[in-house]
């Protein structure tokens, strides 16, 4: 039976699990930012919005609906000429990152869109009572009234990136999944197949643990 040769395996471990952890950072940031905008768009221009325009939520929701249930591993190539005009390459971390970031953006809008329309509206109603103009409402009311479950929203995407980009690396990403495949699947080592499956276990219990309690406080502020 293959056992894990930690001189050889180790290094290679550690790097890959850098990759992993670089590519859901980045995604994270751009595609948690984009959809939390696109979702506040969804929001605020659907019926009865602070900015209603069914014509402009209808173009958005199609939008979304049409590349969020996209497959991960379809769209990763379907995408890739995209992909490589703004990075270069479609392969390794950083080719990884733009279909991370797509699938994030139209994923978490909805996760967005969610949480916002759960807004009791009559704190909204209130705001513009006191004189708020629309854009300072959205601003400065919409987010930190729906931060607690935005934060497990953004712990919902950071598992769900690592899960893609494990995918992603089983294709040429590099990361935890091209690791856990060249070095466990692919040679028959399972134990590497493995630690690669127990790294991936700890960042998720990680991403989990610190959203939860990052919620919480929010939710008692």
């Amino acid at each position: 039976m293959n056992t894990i040769d930690w001189s050889f395996h180790g290094p290679l471990l550690w790097s890959n699990t850098l990759d992993t952890i670089y590519m859901v950072g980045v995604s994270l940031i751009v595609g948690g930012l984009l959809g939390l905008l696109l979702g506040i768009a969804l929001y605020t221009t659907r019926g009865g919005g602070l900015l209603a325009n069914r014509a402009l939520y209808a173009v958005l929701n199609f939008v979304v609906n049409l590349v969020r249930p996209v497959p991960f591993l379809i769209l990763l190539f379907a995408i890739g000429p995209v992909t490589l005009a703004l990075v270069g390459t479609t392969i390794g971390p950083t080719g990884a990152i733009v279909p991370l970031s797509v699938a994030a953006t139209f994923g978490f809008s909805r996760i967005v869109e969610q949480n916002l329309v759960s807004i009791d509206p009559g704190i909204i109603e209130a705001a513009r009572a006191t004189g708020a103009s629309r854009w300072r409402i959205i601003g400065t009311l919409l987010v930190p009234e729906a931060l607690g479950p935005l934060i497990l929203g953004y712990t919902f995407l950071v598992v769900a990136l690592i899960d893609m980009s494990v995918m992603a690396g089983a294709i040429g990403g590099r990361g935890l999944g091209d690791f856990a495949l060249q070095y466990g699947y692919r040679r028959w080592n399972f134990p590497v197949m493995w630690i690669a499956i127990a790294v991936i276990i700890v960042l998720v219990q990680v991403a989990q643990a610190v959203g939860n309690r990052l919620s919480r406080l929010a939710l008692r502020r």
